[in-house]
């Protein structure tokens, strides 16, 4: 057992090691993804001076899975959680969490002597947490914090070493948002309500079980102000503070509170909570593996279920993309991070929890009524692919020709989801400038990635115009997803950035990594071999099998220069970047050209050295995007991956397990079997009979049966 697992269970109660300690959520560590990296050999460079490496940026707090509220520890404002390992102070507790420098509000923090300041040191060693809970001693303070939720409401737990000058701090002019107004009242003798504005407004009532004896408001509304409840005195029992929110009403986040916790004690809320990450976890039973490896896993299964989050209440009201309060009769999400989890993680929410998919899709769809185009993340037009994969695996429970609609403009109409779309249609590629100097930072169109993505994206939605009898578009968008051809150029044998003009832009060089000059958070190498939608076709533009191989090798074997550093681009194998997701599938890209031993020695490399590692285990190789990061390890392990998310069939790999179990949503039971401790696949049967090629289909997953993976 090590060390951080040690720690973990020394400072939890032993009673609530026993009543919930239990199956799989026993092996989740909420820490992981909190701590940073700083080894130079695995990020490929050295830290410049004041820099954090982004591994991970996840939060250890509380939350339920694709809840509304996530209850989590801040440390630092600004940071990508909010939550980082190395400090040593607290400054509240805030009530939604992503891990992309934003939100985390509603601020609160329990206090006894402000004459300290608000802001608590705190110990790992007085620290602990598990899904749905989260616990902490305030040494300042005198306070143990105990933190667990449902989908829409935090429960907060103080136990005050004094039972005089107990108060509570609404921080409320801090999030990791730009907070311009905010606000806070007295309801009766124990309730309070408000709301804070950062942009949309998030309000708030919160229920105490003990007497306000006064709320002292300071600068209320301003940027530099706050509230301070202070409680009457006398009291011996822990204080509990509900807290509902809303993104409609005060009115809403007192229902929100009152239908999910109502009168329900503190350890009825956690065993809930914890009941429903059992539920989750437990659909995929693993056997073999080390117990860091078991670990990883459901640490990271669990990860891959806290994005995208809820947004309707409980009478099904929700704010819509322009502003009004709107009930449709389903639960409304806000959108998935595309650009990271369209690869994979959206793919497992619907294997898992396709209510929750079906109803992400009415939300795009809903936002897409309202403003004539589906939603996207930072690039791409990526809920295409997502919309385009569950709509294939059989999550069709929505209006799909009305959404297909909207993503016909998504992939015509300027203005829109797709930036320089026109030109796109019009020569086949976008265009960058050529600038003599260019760096990291150097602000163009991102066209060699636009036009890549663009050209998935094309194909995705092609699928849909397919299946839909649609003739017309499906010849004209199968046509523009070859697009991705014209910025291969064979001199090179690289992606290269094209002129307006179709010159080859002159300044090349294919290691330097940029934000969007010509690629999209990347370099040449790591976007060269993006085409899971045409792979013969890809391969063929290098010359065939043995020249794509070559060049393939060349990518995990050329070392990155330590002189190139983007924040994001870290983690390296040669040129290749695991700590960012524009090149995750191409550690899987030997198995077209039939040498899957190549792949598997990668993969494996990944999933053991670049997951848990630093000091305490704590550190991810890359920001774990909303899941993303998580969902690359969860599939890969398992040895089923996404390769083309869109396509409802799944790559088989050599699994980390000897045997996984995955309960599907038909209820059938879908086994994975590995009987030989090897790691070079030289056969897959599936039901007894020998697999032609590598993919399974999606119909295991609504049939069940067994894939069996031999190995030498």
């Amino acid at each position: 057992m090590d060390n951080q697992i040690k720690k973990l269970i020394c400072f939890v109660p032993l009673l609530l090691l026993v009543s919930f300690s239990h199956g799989q959520t026993k092996y989740v560590n909420t820490f992981i993804g909190t701590a940073p990296l700083t080894d130079p050999k695995i990020l490929g460079y050295e830290l410049p001076h004041g820099w954090r490496s982004w591994a991970g940026l996840t939060f250890p707090g509380s939350s339920l899975p694709n809840a509304m509220v996530q209850l989590s520890p801040i440390t630092a404002y600004g940071s990508g959680a909010g939550y980082e390992y190395e400090d040593t102070v607290i400054y509240g507790f805030t009530h939604t969490n992503k891990g992309h420098w934003n939100l985390c509000n509603i601020p609160v923090l329990p206090v006894s002597d402000p004459g300290k300041g608000f802001s608590s040191r705190f110990s790992h060693k007085r620290e602990s947490s598990a899904p749905g809970f989260y616990q902490v001693y305030l040494e300042d303070y005198n306070v143990n914090v105990s933190l667990t939720s449902t989908l829409r409401c935090g429960y907060h737990q103080y136990e005050y070493k004094n039972n005089t000058n107990r108060q509570i701090l609404f921080d409320l002019a801090k999030a990791n948002n730009h907070i311009s107004n905010w606000n806070i009242e007295q309801d009766g003798s124990n309730a309070l309500q408000g709301y804070q504005q950062a942009g949309e407004k998030i309000y708030f009532y919160a229920r105490l079980n003990t007497n306000v004896e006064k709320l002292e408001k300071t600068k209320e509304g301003k940027q530099d102000g706050f509230a301070v409840v202070h409680l009457v005195n006398g009291d011996v029992k822990p204080v509990t503070l509900e807290i509902g929110i809303s993104f409609v009403s005060t009115a809403n986040a007192k229902e929100n509170l009152e239908k999910e916790i109502g009168n329900k004690s503190f350890s009825e809320i956690r065993k809930e909570a914890n009941d429903k990450w059992e539920a989750l976890l437990s659909r995929i039973q693993i056997k073999g593996g080390t117990e860091k490896q078991k670990r990883m896993f459901y640490s990271c299964l669990y990860r891959s279920f806290l994005w995208p989050a809820l947004r309707s209440d409980v009478n099904m009201e929700y704010t819509d993309a322009k502003h009004n309060v709107v009930k449709n009769g389903f639960n409304y999400y806000t959108e998935p991070s595309l650009w990271d989890t369209y690869r994979n993680k959206d793919v497992l929410l619907g294997l898992i929890s396709p209510q929750v998919t079906l109803d992400v899709i009415k939300s795009m769809k809903d936002v897409g009524d309202k403003t004539g185009f589906i939603p996207t993340f930072f690039h791409g037009d990526h809920g295409t692919s997502s919309i385009a994969g569950a709509y294939l695996r059989g999550i069709d429970n929505f209006d799909i020709k009305g959404t297909y609609q909207i993503l016909l403009r998504n992939a015509n109409v300027s203005g829109g989801a797709r930036p320089y779309i026109a030109e796109y249609i019009e020569k086949g590629y976008i265009s960058d400038p050529d600038i003599a100097n260019p760096h990291v930072e150097t602000k163009a169109k991102a066209g060699v990635s636009k036009t890549l993505e663009y050209s998935y994206d094309d194909y995705s939605l092609a699928q849909i115009a397919k299946k839909l009898g649609d003739t017309a578009n499906y010849s004209i968008l199968m046509a523009r997803s070859k697009n991705y051809k014209n910025m291969f150029d064979p001199s090179t044998r690289f992606m290269r950035g094209r002129l307006e003009n179709g010159e080859w832009i002159k300044n090349f060089n294919p290691q330097y990594p940029y934000y969007e000059y010509m690629y999209r958070e990347a370099n040449a190498w790591q976007v060269s071999f993006f085409a899971p939608h045409d792979m013969p076709g890809l391969i063929a533009l290098y010359g065939g099998a043995k020249g794509f191989e070559s060049k393939l090798d060349s990518l995990f074997t050329i070392p990155w220069n330590p002189a190139y550093i983007a924040r994001n681009v870290e983690t390296m194998i040669g040129q290749y970047c695991h700590g960012n997701q524009p090149d995750h599938e191409a550690p899987f890209a030997y198995y077209f050209i039939n040498k899957p031993e190549k792949s598997q020695k990668i993969i494996d490399t990944i999933l053991n050295s670049l997951y848990g590692i630093g000091d305490d285990g704590l550190a991810l190789c890359g920001m774990d995007d909303a899941g993303e990061m998580s969902a690359w390890y969860v599939l890969s392990s398992l040895g089923l991956y996404t390769y083309s998310a869109t396509d409802p069939s799944y790559l088989v790999t050599v699994p980390l397990f000897d045997e996984v179990k995955w309960k599907t949503n038909s209820g059938k039971l879908l086994t994975l079997t590995k009987p030989g401790k090897g790691r070079a696949l030289t056969a897959i049967n599936v039901n007894g009979k020998r697999l032609n090629g590598y993919f399974v289909s999606h119909d295991l997953f609504k049939s069940g049966g067994e894939i069996q993976i031999q190995t030498k």
